[in-house]
């Protein structure tokens, strides 16, 4: 697995083919896999509107939907397209011949759904994939939206990832296993070089979010050595069901809504700045989360 997670990773350092290698000096992509031990998690809806919020910012981001076998990018974001990472898997498309132009600014690779065989590769596949993922490494942020569980695809996605995301809710299902995750991740990459954080959905309160975010965090500290960054939480925002149901992504739909001003809260934490893409929108976060709850800090 580490064999494979490390031509991934040289693929993205290495930026490209001779057709799209960018120009000397160019920064290159930012890896950032996001992973959940449970699914229902919100853990694609959160890698879209994630992208987006980035996108909003400035940044040339792709997300690839990576489940490969019940993939729904494309339907939170009501596409329908014609060629997904099936035709790539199979060698019938090239990975450049899939990418897609949204209505949000960023780009997608649909994954492929209702292929089962497909989501566990055989090694000749598995290379191959690989190396059509060179065709990404213009963008600026590769956001990978792994399958739920811990599968050897997840786990070459994280381990090639600068970042890799967990997302967990507060019930008590989906907090074990996401500790458990974190602890195959801890023990099966080899040598983890990457940037481990936490995101917290579908929460009541900031007080419910940190208890959760601490609870996995001083365990993973003290059994696994292993620090993981506590980003943040989302609220618990009926807008992001109904969001869901339109097929439009909730950052777009209501930017002013609570689950928003969240994730481009946790977005400046990550970047360690002020979201700033709207005129006058820092002042209006630090107001709101005065307001509404201050225990993310």
């Amino acid at each position: 697995m580490e064999d494979q997670a490390s031509k991934l990773r040289e693929l993205m350092k290495n930026r490209g083919t001779a057709d799209s290698s960018p120009a000397a000096g160019e920064r290159k992509p930012r890896i950032i896999t996001i992973a959940s031990g449970k699914g229902g998690v919100g853990k694609t809806n959160i890698s879209i509107n994630l992208a987006i919020a980035y996108a909003q910012l400035g940044k040339k981001v792709i997300v690839v939907d990576a489940d490969l076998g019940l993939a729904n990018v494309n339907v939170i974001l009501n596409m329908i397209p014609q060629y997904n990472l099936y035709h790539v898997i199979r060698k019938q498309k090239k990975m450049s011949e899939i990418i897609l132009d949204t209505n949000y600014g960023i780009k997608i690779v649909a994954g492929a759904s209702g292929f089962s065989k497909i989501a566990n590769l055989d090694e000749e596949e598995r290379s191959s994939f690989i190396t059509e993922m060179n065709a990404l490494a213009n963008a600026d942020i590769i956001i990978i939206d792994t399958s739920a569980g811990v599968s050897r695809g997840v786990l070459d996605f994280v381990a090639a990832a600068n970042e890799a995301i967990i997302i967990t809710t507060p019930e008590p299902t989906a907090i074990t296993d996401a500790y458990g995750i974190i602890k195959i991740i801890a023990t099966e990459i080899d040598n983890i070089d990457i940037s481990l954080k936490m995101i917290v959905n579908r929460v009541k309160s900031g007080a419910e979010g940190r208890s959760v975010a601490d609870r996995v965090t001083n365990i993973a500290g003290q059994f696994l050595n292993l620090k993981v960054e506590y980003l943040g939480f989302i609220y618990d925002d009926p807008l992001v069901a109904q969001s869901v149901a339109r097929q439009t992504p909730f950052i777009v739909a209501e930017p002013r809504a609570k689950s928003s001003i969240c994730l481009k809260h946790i977005v400046g934490r990550i970047e360690k700045t002020e979201y700033n893409a709207a005129e006058g929108f820092s002042g209006f976060v630090r107001k709101l989360f005065g307001r509404i709850d201050t225990s993310m800090d």
